[in-house]
This record gives C-alpha cells, sequence and structure tokens, in this order.
C-alpha cells in the first residue's frame, strides 16, 4: 500500500473509532444523555478535533448514530447531529487549549435547546441553559482534562 493510501485508510479508521465510541459512550449513559436535562459523557470527546481532523467525521457520525436511539425523532438526529459537526469544525480552528470546551457549549445550547423546545414544547431559554450546564459539565469538567491529558501524550494521533 502507497503513502497516501495508507494515510487516508488511518484517517477514516480514526474517524470510525472516535464515532464508535461516541455512540457507545452515549448509548451506555442513556439515562443521562438524552432530554432537557442532560450530561453527554462522550461529549468530552468534541476537544478530539483539536488534535486530529479525523474527528470532526467521526463525532458527527456517531452522533447520527447516538441520536437515533434518542427516541426524540428526526429533529435531533439532523440538528443535534450538525450541532456536533459545526462544534468540531471550530474545534478544529482553536488555537487555545483553553477556549476548546466553548463551541459545544455554545451551539449546543442554542441548537439542541431549540430543538427541545420544539419537541417537548418547553421555554427555549430553561432547555438552553440545562443544555448549556450540562454541556459545560462534559466539555470543562471531563473535555478539558481528557485534552490536557492527550497533550502531554501528542505522539498517540500522529
Amino acid at each position: 500500500m502507497n503513502f497516501k493510501k495508507s494515510n487516508r485508510f488511518n484517517y477514516w479508521t480514526r474517524a470510525a473509532m472516535i464515532g464508535a465510541l461516541y455512540a457507545i459512550i452515549t448509548i451506555i449513559f442513556a439515562p443521562i444523555s438524552y432530554g432537557m436535562v442532560q450530561v453527554r459523557i462522550s461529549e468530552m470527546l468534541l476537544i478530539l478535533p483539536f488534535f486530529t481532523p479525523a474527528a470532526i467525521p467521526g463525532l458527527f457520525a456517531g452522533t447520527v448514530i447516538a441520536n437515533m436511539f434518542g427516541g426524540l425523532g428526526i429533529l435531533d438526529i439532523v440538528f443535534g447531529s450538525l450541532a456536533t459537526l459545526l462544534s468540531a469544525y471550530l474545534v478544529s480552528k482553536i488555537g487555545n487549549k483553553y477556549l476548546v470546551p466553548l463551541p459545544p457549549i455554545i451551539i449546543n445550547a442554542i441548537i439542541v435547546g431549540l430543538v427541545l423546545h420544539f419537541v417537548l414544547d418547553l421555554p427555549f431559554y430553561l432547555t438552553a441553559v440545562w443544555v448549556g450546564i450540562g454541556q459545560t459539565i462534559a466539555c470543562y469538567g471531563l473535555g478539558l482534562p481528557l485534552l490536557l491529558l492527550l497533550e502531554r501524550h501528542r505522539h498517540i494521533f500522529y
């Protein structure tokens, strides 16, 4: 296998592994992964685009799969997954490791807050605040320590 094909294989293998990990963690922790009050532990993985662009499609695919199990329907599958895609892309563009968790917090609070508002017929400000709190726990409470750990072992991604 030539070098270019090998790199593409490695890229898509990483993407698939990240997507599978995201979906599995979300589904295992389903009681706290879905609904208005949620701490989706798998959201800690949204720091991975800081290290590898393969995480962007992986996280998107993992979110699509995970949201199929969430019971909130097509709005959540489509818009929740697009929120992850946008968050992952923005994370890949951030240079300051301490700001990496911000895009998933802000974007999910707004987009998932809107989805929950429409699907569960709850006030938007409530859903946005609760999603934002859950995202902060997952992204800063779990994601940032993971980022700092992986940064010390950066060779894993190369």
